[in-house]
């Protein structure tokens, strides 16, 4: 009696031997949470300009509801730092000998100096900080720490009031050059807003960095001429031209020097560093599209594990 051998029916191809993505692609569906085209990105972020603007300001309007002086406290705040730092470096320290116009030349670099500041803690906790909004909604990642940049910029604006009076209670006189205000703001907010969502980026991945931000701030803010002028106690000093140039073409130093140049009109363009307008033009492109593309490039990482 012959036996007759079967051969045994063979199983399904496997589901990962199948073209999934076309499959995908062929009933509209698409991985949750993927990074778009960098196109499409920028696309879907200026879609939601309309929310960035409103969180931006709910959450300006929130920083000092408990507050009894409200929002008071956004001039306040800068003003009180401005007094402490005349007191300090002004007074006992004597940086103010040979600066014309101390007091507005001061008020204005702190003013300056906290819309940096401020902008860079934000956005270095935009992610962080906001983890139950990120893994609710779908939306551009970069839309927080831009929000959060524009919320300063907002601030600073209310503050810039304070400071227009004073420069008049100094004798500063209105002239055209008040216009330039608004080019230099306008670069700054773009290299802010650059280091916001490259410190952003840092900051999700590495909440230890919140902590360590405020002691790089303050030695950048102490190097900057923010309460002292890096022509006037440097000019005879023996740090080679190269250390020079460095310290003026800083960014936080670059911005500040062109809002004095234009609000203050005892400070004169031989006091800016070369070329001044370009390397503001340079640092904020070079930041703001630099670090656009760098947090882009992680948003499917953002509000994970």
């Amino acid at each position: 009696m012959s036996q007759v051998l079967h051969t045994p029916p063979q199983p399904p191809a496997p589901a990962d031997a199948l073209d999934l993505a076309e499959l995908a692609a062929r009933h509209g569906l698409a991985v949750s949470g993927a990074r778009p085209a960098l196109p499409e990105y920028v696309r879907q972020l200026w879609a939601r300009r309309h929310f960035i603007t409103a969180f931006a300001t709910a959450k300006l309007t929130a920083q000092y509801s408990q507050a009894k002086l409200g929002q008071v406290w956004q001039v306040m705040t800068p003003l009180l730092n401005a007094a402490v730092y005349y007191f300090i470096f002004g007074v006992l320290l004597g940086t103010k000998q040979g600066v014309p116009d101390y007091v507005p030349f001061l008020v204005t670099g702190v003013f300056v100096w906290t819309f940096t500041q401020s902008s860079i803690m934000a956005g270095t906790r935009a992610i962080s900080g906001n983890l139950g909004l990120v893994r609710a909604l779908h939306f551009p990642r970069a839309a927080l720490p831009i929000s959060f940049c524009l919320q300063q910029l907002q601030q600073l604006l209310f503050s810039m009031a304070a400071l227009f009076v004073i420069l008049l209670c100094f004798g500063v006189p209105v002239s055209a050059s008040w216009l330039l205000v608004l080019p230099a703001l306008l670069l700054q907010f773009g290299f802010n807003a650059g280091v916001s969502m490259l410190m952003a980026r840092w900051g999700a991945q590495t909440p230890d960095i919140a902590q360590l931000m405020p002691f790089v701030l303050r030695t950048w803010m102490y190097v900057s001429g923010v309460m002292w002028s890096i022509a006037a106690t440097l000019k005879n000093s023996h740090l080679p031209d190269w250390a020079m140039t460095a310290l003026q073409c800083n960014p936080a130093a670059v911005y500040i020097d062109l809002m004095r140049f234009a609000l203050i009109d005892s400070f004169h363009a031989n006091q800016l560093p070369p070329h001044v307008w370009a390397v503001a033009t340079g640092w904020s492109l070079l930041f703001g599209i630099g670090g656009f593309i760098y947090f882009w490039k992680a948003e499917e990482t953002y509000g994970r594990g």
